[in-house]
């Protein structure tokens, strides 16, 4: 399972809320060098919290960055640019050791220059997307939002499953 500390935790000065809530979950005032487990901030506070507090232990950047490409997996088809799926697929081999410094570099600046190419594009659509944003405005109701609301809660909740994967390892 892996662990943090409060007093990591502290070091990487968390809100105060945050901070607050897991203190009282825990039933303590101050932070100690106690070992903590990721998934009780997971229980404790939320998976914004939990995902913050990631920082605390470095050691386990790779896991870290695996899940961040698995999230970015979930919305892949979303992704019109190939730089940005080419990006991805170097992230995920850098984070197992496939692939140099000097390559995820290489990406970054693909999808730098993906970015701009977009920004060019939204220039010259601009006036056509807000067209669209007045008319999707005109017709978005309570079931949209509703439906938005609950497909947002899924793939929080498909984060969180998969993240408490992680942390039970070791």
């Amino acid at each position: 399972m892996i662990c943090t500390t409060l007093s990591k935790i502290r070091a990487a000065h968390p809100c105060e809320d945050g901070w607050r809530k897991l203190l009282t979950y825990l039933g303590k005032t101050k932070a100690d060098d106690e070992p903590l487990p990721l998934l009780t901030v997971l229980d404790s506070n939320d998976l914004d919290d939990c995902l913050w507090c990631l920082r605390t232990v470095p050691e386990h950047g790779a896991k870290w960055r695996l899940f961040a490409v698995w999230c970015a997996r979930k919305v892949q088809h979303l992704m019109t640019d190939p730089r940005s799926i080419a990006a991805l697929d170097i992230a995920e081999c850098h984070a197992r050791g496939e692939a140099t410094d000097e390559e995820l570099a290489a990406a970054r600046a693909a999808v730098r220059a993906a970015v701009r190419d977009a920004d060019r594009d939204a220039d010259r659509d601009a006036a056509w997307d807000a067209a669209w944003a007045a008319a999707w405005a005109a017709a978005r109701d309570a079931v949209w939002a509703a439906a938005w609301a609950a497909a947002w809660d899924a793939a929080k909740a498909d984060q969180e499953t998969h993240l408490r994967e992680i942390l039970r390892e070791e």
